[in-house]
């Protein structure tokens, strides 16, 4: 049972789209040898692991063989063993090869159609495996392409680009031979394909620029708000459509020169400018726009396309910005780019706000501080008393790398510091208890005092009614100075006088006058004169 060949080696199995290859290298020295293959794949329905011939791979006499026929599972795991045949001789089999097709496949070249016309070439491309029944890449709209183009030159320069489907080739000199070859990817998959063999074709002449068309073709788009502008180069009068295509529809193999539409509002206008908004839906995707003229000759010309993907061609706009002052807090109200119209701009950007402020005062060195927010409403505290702060805003996307440009400045004035009248009316206060305090013993000596100068100086007492008049005296002159002016004294004497008036009477009155007299304060020689006249005469009726 022994055997002198050698097992085959190095087993390696290639795939290209659905085609499988098997390659192995033999070091014998035998002659008239031949091979053959096994293989097996994990069924999970009917847990067949055994091993089967492969066809396409029995009693070859080279050291490869194609298999494509017997693998029709390209995401089970299948197994593959080789071993060297000399009539009833063989050898050992070879070490397992295990693979899974679809993740050792490459994608095989695309096909490609030329044609060269008015100074560019037009190019078709159809996906790799696109005339086959099997096919190992079914999502085939997931494919890019990229294109390799030169001057078939000896000093060529290379030139990488990609493109679509169907697409045209530009910026290339007129009446030169130019080559290229286009390589199928799926990013997603991580996988490069192999390129398509290489075509040549020559240029032509472009022809000269038709005045008729739009020139300058560009998109301004802020806030979602998207303007298509261009020129006008065409004396005659002209009118124009304004056309988008959605983008995926250039993905496509098939022919999307039909599936162009005017965009509403922008249709036989005159103006050089077109809001196409209206035909923005969707911000995942991305459009194309073109502007078609149109003489009164009905003859037409369309201008190049313009790709607009949403997200990217839009610019943010500045944010409004409110600001108000609590006792210790500057609050900050931040109104997003675009108003309540731009929510959905704002959830794919994924705003965050950057806040500026510093204190407005006429030092240049004060420091502009920054804070970034995610909200649209923020607070900034350790503020100076009595102080102009200043604000302004910019909102920005870290997903998209872009930003607005700052709001305008809003300023307000901090409240002053409430500590200082605080101390103030507590000086106040205690200033006024000690005033208080010292001046109501003060105010009540003073009226003490002025109590007993008035009781001494002006007494609140008076005569009695019997004695004032008597004798035609006024004694309320007894207080007059010395200095005053004498005037002569009048009196009036009734004449009815009763019998009851007594000596008492009398004799009281001249202890009341004498008293008077005794009090030296009031008395002069006139006074005493008349009052002793007043006497006599009273002696004599009372006689």
């Amino acid at each position: 049972g022994q055997s002198n060949l050698k097992s085959p080696q190095d087993i390696q199995v290639y795939v290209v789209n659905t085609n499988f290859t098997l390659r192995w290298n033999y070091t014998g020295n035998d002659t008239n040898v031949t091979f053959s293959a096994e293989y097996r794949f994990e069924d999970f329905e009917t847990n067949e692991t055994e091993w089967k011939e492969l066809p396409g791979c029995q009693n070859v006499t080279r050291t490869e063989c194609d298999f494509s026929s017997a693998v029709t599972e390209y995401y089970d795991t299948h197994h593959v063993r080789v071993r060297a045949e000399r009539r009833e001789e063989v050898s050992p089999w070879s070490s397992i090869f295990e693979m899974i097709p679809f993740f050792i496949a490459e994608i095989g070249p695309p096909g490609i159609e030329l044609q060269s016309t008015n100074g560019v070439i037009k190019i078709k491309v159809s996906p790799p495996e696109a005339n086959q029944v099997r096919k190992m890449w079914i999502a085939h709209l997931r494919f890019k392409y990229n294109v390799v183009i030169w001057e078939n030159s000896s000093n060529a320069e290379f030139r990488s680009q990609s493109i679509f489907p169907t697409d045209t080739i530009d910026n290339l000199a007129p009446d030169t031979t130019y080559c290229l070859k286009v390589q199928a990817t799926l990013p997603l998959d991580l996988k490069e394909g192999l390129f398509s063999p290489i075509h040549c074709v020559k240029t032509t002449r472009k022809a000269v620029n038709d005045l008729l068309c739009a020139t300058n073709v560009s998109v301004l788009a802020l806030n979602m708000k998207f303007h298509l502008h261009w020129n006008n180069q065409y004396k005659q009068h002209v009118s124009y459509n304004v056309q988008y295509l959605i983008g995926y529809l250039k993905k496509l193999h098939d022919d999307y020169s039909v599936k162009w539409l005017n965009v509403p509002g922008c249709e036989n206008i005159t103006d050089t400018q077109c809001n196409f908004s209206s035909v923005i839906t969707a911000t995942s995707g991305f459009y194309y726009v073109r502007v078609q003229a149109m003489s009164e000759y009905n003859r037409s010309c369309l201008s190049n396309d313009i790709k607009v993907d949403p997200l990217v061609t839009n610019e943010i706009g500045p944010p409004g910005v409110k600001v108000d002052i609590s006792d210790v807090l500057l609050h900050i109200q931040i109104d997003p780019p675009g108003g309540s119209e731009s929510e959905l701009m704002r959830e794919h950007y994924d705003l965050s706000y950057r806040v500026l402020y510093w204190k407005n005062s006429s030092n240049n060195e004060e420091e502009i501080k920054v804070k970034e927010i995610k909200q649209t409403i923020g607070t900034i505290s350790d503020l100076t008393p009595s102080s102009l702060y200043c604000v302004k805003v910019q909102a920005f996307s870290d997903v998209y790398n872009k930003s607005s440009p700052f709001s305008e400045e809003e300023c307000i004035k901090t409240p002053g510091d409430k500590t200082l009248p605080l101390i103030m009316l507590a000086t106040f206060a205690v200033a006024l208890i000690a005033v208080l305090l010292v001046a109501t013993p003060l105010v009540f000596l003073l009226y003490q005092a002025y109590n007993k100068i008035k009781y001494v100086f002006f007494p609140s007492c008076q005569p009695p009614l019997n004695i004032e008049g008597f004798g035609g005296q006024v004694f309320s002159s007894l207080y007059l100075s010395t200095t005053e002016e004498q005037t002569e004294n009048f009196s009036i004497i009734e004449t009815i006088i009763t019998e009851e008036v007594n000596q008492i009477d009398f004799k009281d009155y001249k202890h009341s006058k004498q008293s008077s007299r005794d009090s030296g304060n009031y008395s002069n020689d006139d006074d005493t004169s008349g009052s002793k006249a007043s006497e006599e005469m009273l002696q004599k009726e009372i006689v």
